[in-house]
C-alpha cells in the first residue's frame, strides 16, 4: 500500500475509533426526582428575606456573572409564590464604580427609613451603608466620603469584612455579625451598629473558632426566647459540602455552645439540594422558615450560578434545631394571592431549537416544555447563541387572555422579543412589540384583550454578547390583577450584544515562513486580519520535516483589537498543534485574548494553557472555576488541542478525545486587550514548539475538529 493512501486509511480509522469514544463515554444526567423548587427564577445566592408592611422582599447577590457580580436586586412579592424583581439605583463610589453587591442586608430604621448594607472587595473588601425612603430605593449614602461601616482589617489585621447580617435585640441595641473564609481568619466577628448614625461598628471582636465548628462564612443570629442563636455556612460554598450549622448563647456576644444536629441543612443524596447555605430567616405566624441558596441543575463549574429556596426551620426548644427537611416550603401555603391560574401550565410547548447540553458528566435537553412547567429550576433554552428563536405554546383551546407574563433567563439584562397570538396556529397577530426594548426585568409583563389558542414568542436579541434565548416560564392569564411596586426600569445604554460572525478569525502557521531564518512578524490569514508581532524570544523549529514556532519567553501579539464577538459570553474555538518537552506545573499560556488581573473575577478572564496545574487546560481565575486536563496531553510529542465553547459548556479535546467539559456562564473583558499566542498579559510564558493555530467565534463540533485535525496535522507522509 502507498504511504499516502495508506495514511488516510489510517486518519479514517482513527475517526472512527474516536467517534465510538466520545458517544461511550457520555453519562446520563437527568433532573433529580423529588422536586425542591427554587422560589426565585434565576440565579441568585446570600439571600436576606424580609417582610415590610404587607409585603416580602428579598435582597441576594445576583449570581453567574463575574464572580457573583451583578447588578444590586431586590425581589418583591405579596403572596410568596409570585415573585417581582427591581435592580436598585445604588450610588457608586468615588474613586470606582461599582460591581460588587454581595451579601446584602436591610434594616428598617426607628426613623421609618430603610438601611442596606453590602459587601464589596474593590478596594479592600468592605461593608457599605445606604439610606433609602423605601425597601426598594434609589439609595444614598450613608457616609459621603466612601467611609465603609464596616472597614476591612476590623476587627483585626487582614480579616475580611464581607456577609455581615444585622440583628436587632429586644432592647433596640443592633448588632451586626460578619465575616468569610474565618476558619482561615480566625472566627466571625460581633460589633454593635451606632443607632445614632446607623453607620459605624463599636465594640468589635472575634469569636473564637472552637465557638463555632467548622465555619466558613455567612453568620447569620436570631433570637428564641432567651437564647441567641448564631447560624453560619460550612463546608464550601463551590461544592456539595456547603452547609448549614449553628450554635447558641446566653448573650449577642457570647460564648456560644455548638448546637445539637449540625449540620441542621447539607447536600441529600438524591441531588435535590447540593451546596445549600448562606441564609437567612423569616418569622410568620409563629413558624419558622430558612431561605438559602442552592446549586443549580446541571451545575455550573463552581457553583456559580445559585438559586433561592425556602424550608420549614423547625425548634425543639430554644437552644435545638431540627435537620431541616428539604421540600417542607414556604409560608404561601396559607397566603391568599390575587393572582388568578396561569392558563399556559403545562400547555403543549414547541421552539424553533432547544439546547441539548451534552458533556462528560449530562446529557439534558432544555426542552421547550420547561417554559410551561411552572417550576423554576427547568427552563427552554435555544440550540444556540443565534437570533431569532421562537416558542409557541398552545393553550388547547380558545380562549381570552389579558396577560402574558415572561421570565427570561437573567433578570438584570434586557431581552428583546415580540408576542404574537393566532387562533389557528397559522395566522398571526401582534399581542406586544417589545423588538426595540432595552428594560430589564422578571416577569416582563405584556397586557392586551384578545382571544386565543396559540401564543408565539420570537426572541429577538439580547443586552449581552453570546447569551442564548431562555426562559424559565411564560405564563398567561385570562384576567389582569394588580402588580405590587409597580416601578419603572431604567433602560440601559449596552447592547444588545456582538453576534458571532461564524468564521475562522485567526490562522497561522509555521510553514509560512518555512524559507525565513529569521522573522519580525507573520500575517493573520484569519478574517480579522493584521499581523502578529514577535515579542521576546520566539524562533523558527524545523526537526523531521515538521516546522514550528520555538516559544521560550516570548509571544506573538496580534495588531487588531480582539473583535466584539469574543466579549462577554461569545462562543469560540481554539485548535492548536503543539509539543510540549517538558510539561511544567506552572503556568504555560497558549492563547489568551483578555486581560487576567484587570478584573480578577472569576470569569471575565479565559485562555487556553497547557500545564499539569489546576488551569492546566483552561484559565479562568482559580481551582474552583478553572479547568485541568484529565489526561495530561504527553510530554515531547505532538497533540492536537481543541478547546470549545458555545455559550453553555466548554470542552477540551486532547488529539481528538473529548479530555474534559464543564458548564460556564463567561463574562470575558476584552477592552484594550491583546491577542497573545505563547504567553498571558502577565508573562506565563509557554516553553515548546507550535505548529499552527487557528481561532473561531463559534464552537466546532467533533467531525469539524476531526476534520481540522488530518487537515492540519504538522506530521505528514512524505
Amino acid at each position: 500500500m502507498l504511504p499516502s493512501v495508506k495514511n488516510r486509511v489510517l486518519h479514517i480509522l482513527f475517526f472512527v475509533m474516536v467517534l465510538g469514544y466520545v458517544s461511550g463515554q457520555r453519562k446520563k444526567g437527568q433532573l433529580p426526582v423529588g422536586k425542591v423548587d427554587p422560589i426565585l427564577p434565576g440565579y441568585f445566592a446570600d439571600p436576606t428575606i424580609k417582610k415590610f408592611g404587607d409585603t416580602y422582599y428579598i435582597y441576594a447577590t445576583t449570581d453567574n456573572e463575574m464572580l457573583a457580580s451583578g447588578v444590586p436586586t431586590v425581589w418583591y412579592s405579596k403572596d410568596f409564590e409570585h415573585w417581582y424583581n427591581h435592580t436598585m439605583e445604588v450610588p457608586s463610589l468615588k474613586s470606582v464604580n461599582l460591581r460588587n453587591f454581595w451579601a446584602p442586608d436591610i434594616i428598617e430604621g426607628s426613623d421609618g427609613r430603610y438601611y442596606l448594607y453590602f459587601g464589596n472587595c474593590q478596594t479592600g473588601c468592605n461593608i457599605y451603608g445606604y439610606v433609602s425612603s423605601s425597601p426598594v430605593g434609589p439609595w444614598e449614602k450613608l457616609n459621603e466620603d466612601d467611609t465603609p461601616v464596616i472597614a476591612h482589617n476590623y476587627p483585626k489585621e487582614g480579616f475580611p469584612s464581607l456577609d455581615a447580617q444585622f440583628f436587632t435585640d429586644d432592647d433596640d441595641k443592633i448588632y451586626a455579625y460578619w465575616g468569610t473564609w474565618v476558619h482561615y481568619n480566625g472566627g466571625y466577628a460581633v460589633g454593635e451598629l451606632d443607632s445614632m448614625n446607623m453607620s459605624k461598628i463599636k465594640n468589635p471582636k472575634n469569636i473564637p473558632l472552637d465557638q463555632t465548628p467548622e465555619p466558613f462564612e455567612a453568620a447569620y443570629m436570631m433570637k428564641k426566647g432567651d437564647k441567641y442563636i448564631l447560624m453560619y455556612s460550612g463546608g464550601s460554598c463551590h461544592d456539595e459540602t456547603y452547609n448549614v450549622r449553628y450554635s447558641y448563647s446566653d448573650s449577642p456576644y457570647g460564648p456560644f455552645t455548638p448546637g445539637a444536629n449540625n449540620p441542621i441543612l447539607s447536600s441529600n443524596g438524591i441531588g435535590t439540594v447540593h451546596g445549600p447555605g448562606h441564609h437567612s430567616v423569616l418569622v410568620e405566624d409563629g413558624s419558622y422558615y430558612i431561605v438559602y441558596h442552592k446549586h443549580d441543575y446541571p451545575m455550573t463549574r463552581g457553583g456559580l450560578s445559585r438559586q433561592v429556596s425556602v424550608d420549614e426551620l423547625i425548634f425543639e426548644n430554644d437552644s435545638t434545631i431540627q435537620k431541616v427537611i428539604p421540600g417542607s416550603k414556604g409560608p404561601e401555603k396559607s397566603i391568599k394571592s390575587n393572582v388568578p391560574p396561569n392558563i399556559a401550565l403545562n400547555a403543549k410547548a414547541r421552539a424553533s431549537s432547544f439546547y441539548q447540553l451534552e458533556s462528560l458528566e449530562y446529557d439534558y435537553a432544555y426542552q421547550p416544555s420547561f417554559a410551561t412547567d411552572g417550576y423554576n429550576a427547568t427552563m427552554w433554552k435555544a440550540g444556540d447563541n443565534s437570533f431569532p428563536q421562537d416558542l409557541t405554546i398552545d393553550l388547547g383551546k380558545q380562549t381570552h387572555v389579558k396577560r402574558i407574563m415572561t421570565q427570561f433567563e437573567f433578570a438584570g439584562y434586557y431581552y428583546q422579543y415580540k408576542l404574537e397570538y393566532s387562533l389557528d396556529g397559522k395566522n398571526w397577530k401582534v399581542f406586544a412589540d417589545r423588538s426595540k426594548n432595552r428594560i430589564a426585568g422578571s416577569p416582563m409583563i405584556d397586557d392586551a384583550n384578545i382571544r386565543v389558542r396559540y401564543i408565539k414568542l420570537t426572541v429577538l436579541d439580547v443586552e449581552k454578547t453570546g447569551l442564548l434565548a431562555a426562559v424559565w416560564n411564560i405564563k398567561v392569564f385570562e384576567s389582569l390583577f394588580d402588580i405590587p411596586l409597580e416601578i419603572n426600569g431604567k433602560p440601559s445604554i449596552e447592547g444588545p450584544g456582538a453576534k458571532s460572525s461564524r468564521q475562522k478569525l485567526v490562522s497561522i502557521d509555521a510553514k509560512d515562513i518555512l524559507m525565513k531564518r529569521s522573522f519580525d512578524s507573520l500575517i493573520n490569514k484569519g478574517t480579522i486580519g493584521g499581523s502578529f508581532e514577535k515579542k521576546g524570544e520566539v524562533s523558527i523549529y524545523q526537526e523531521d520535516g515538521v516546522t514550528a514556532f520555538n516559544f521560550k519567553k516570548g509571544a506573538l501579539v496580534l495588531n487588531e483589537t480582539v473583535p466584539k464577538s469574543m466579549e462577554w459570553n461569545g462562543a469560540f474555538t481554539v485548535a492548536t498543534w503543539v509539543k510540549n518537552p517538558e510539561i511544567s506545573k506552572e503556568s504555560e499560556c497558549l492563547l489568551s485574548w483578555c486581560d487576567r488581573f484587570k478584573f480578577n473575577l472569576a470569569n471575565s478572564y479565559n485562555a487556553l494553557h497547557y500545564n499539569s496545574g489546576n488551569y492546566g487546560a483552561v484559565a479562568h481565575l482559580d481551582g474552583h472555576f478553572d479547568m485541568k486536563y484529565n489526561n495530561l496531553p504527553p510530554a515531547n510529542e505532538w497533540n492536537y488541542i481543541v478547546l470549545t465553547f458555545d455559550g453553555v459548556v466548554e470542552k477540551m479535546y486532547v488529539n481528538g478525545k473529548l479530555d474534559n467539559s464543564q458548564i460556564m456562564v463567561l463574562a470575558s473583558q476584552i477592552q484594550n486587550a491583546k491577542l497573545r499566542i505563547g504567553a498571558s498579559d502577565v508573562g506565563e510564558h509557554y516553553s515548546g514548539y507550535l505548529a499552527s493555530l487557528q481561532m473561531y467565534d463559534y464552537a466546532l463540533n467533533v467531525a469539524d475538529i476531526q476534520k481540522s485535525m488530518m487537515e492540519t496535522s504538522p506530521v505528514r507522509d512524505n
